[in-house]
């Protein structure tokens, strides 16, 4: 077995959701999720079959994102994984829906961070081992840090 590490690559400005999933059924319901979530959202999802054709379906709104989610998935060529790409949507407007879809087995990321996906391959395929989501810790919030951490909770809209 050899380990292996694959960057994904999606524009600035948009989040994704990394995860495993087990029947070809799932990526009409990450699609529905999606569709569910938000007005007109643009995403696209790609996620690998693993067995009879083992294509990489894909669906989604936006031709853009369409393509990254695919390019992500080419290039980490593990069964049964599956990568949202969406713009103007956050993770947390759908993370829930997507965690309690029947076929998601774990999510391992969603984020808008650099990404570094750890891989194993062996002789029979590839498989997800976990993320690097981002960067290390530089130190532990001041008060200043916890008034602008606050400040920008509210203007988001997530506290009042």
């Amino acid at each position: 077995m050899e380990l292996k590490t694959e960057r994904l690559a999606f524009p600035e400005g948009c989040n994704i959701i990394l995860g495993q999933a087990h029947f070809i059924k799932t990526i009409e319901d990450l699609y529905e999720i999606m569709m569910g979530s938000t007005p007109s959202p643009k995403f696209g999802v790609a996620f690998s079959e693993s067995s009879g054709p083992c294509l990489i379906r894909k669906a989604g709104t936006d031709e853009e994102m369409i393509t990254v989610a695919i390019d992500n998935a080419l290039n980490i060529a593990a069964g049964h994984s599956f990568i949202i790409v969406m713009k103007g949507v956050f993770p947390i407007n759908v993370l829930n829906a997507i965690k309690g879809c029947q076929e998601v087995c774990r999510v391992f990321c969603a984020t808008a961070n650099p990404v570094e996906i750890i891989i194993a391959q062996s002789e029979q395929g590839r498989g997800i081992i976990g993320v690097i989501d981002g960067f290390s810790p530089k130190g532990v919030e001041s008060e200043k840090d916890i008034e602008e951490r606050k400040a920008l909770l509210r203007k988001f809209g997530y506290k009042l």
